[in-house]
């Protein structure tokens, strides 16, 4: 079971999201909390396993309790849940530690879907938000020479899943397009995620950006 906590300072939207989140079997919202002060102190007497996050809200915002329950509970996994797709919430968020950032008007079952996957250790981000954050990617500050490096640890098929997650493709559309087993692909992932030393496969794509721009070389 996969514990939860809500935070957002609007009741009404806490209560609504908490009684759909509910009718999943394997999800429980153990707790709410109306802004960051109060979801620092039910991370430490809860132990949520998950924590969707608002930005916006009065005493302490949602950046701010990110940070703190990322320094203090780092197994926690944190999402921003929010209405405001502002880049300085974005890149503070995810500097802060959290895993994933999308927007209110996500259907409530690929909210669960995210939830799930979240709690596995993988990042998310709406596709919006995820142009975004790739834009704002400074220049390369590795040489074409150590990028090779590195991909020499790579057999073809890491090359090319490698290349999908830079694009946002999920394990499954990665599994169609190469003609491959989700679980196949699952284990390359990890494989190079290993090989990266990276902790989800939002970073494996952020260091492809980073590491492959028109004059990169090529995956």
């Amino acid at each position: 079971m996969i514990r939860l906590l809500l935070v957002d300072d609007l009741v009404i939207f806490r209560q609504g999201l908490a009684a759909l989140i509910n009718l999943e079997l394997d999800i429980e919202v153990v707790g709410e909390a109306g802004n960051g002060e109060e979801a620092i102190l039910l991370a430490q007497t809860l132990r949520p396993d998950v924590i969707l996050m608002d930005v916006r809200m009065p005493i302490c915002n949602g950046v701010e309790a990110t940070k703190v329950i990322h320094q203090r509970f780092p197994w926690i996994r944190i999402m921003v849940l929010t209405t405001f797709n502002e880049d300085e919430y974005i890149c503070q968020s995810l500097q802060n530690g959290a895993l994933g950032y999308i927007l209110k008007s996500t259907p409530s079952q690929q909210l669960a879907a995210t939830i799930r996957s979240l709690n596995r250790g993988f990042g998310q981000l709406d596709p919006a938000i995820a142009l975004k954050v790739f834009a704002r990617i400074p220049e390369p500050v590795v040489t074409p020479s150590s990028t090779l490096a590195v991909l020499e640890q790579f057999n073809h098929s890491e090359l090319e899943i490698l290349k999908h997650i830079g694009k946002g493709k999920s394990n499954r559309e990665i599994a169609i397009d190469l003609h491959l087993s989700e679980g196949t692909v699952k284990n390359y992932v990890t494989n190079i995620l290993t090989c990266l030393n990276l902790r989800d496969r939002l970073q494996v794509a952020l260091w492809v950006a980073q590491h492959f721009t028109d004059s990169a070389p090529e995956i």
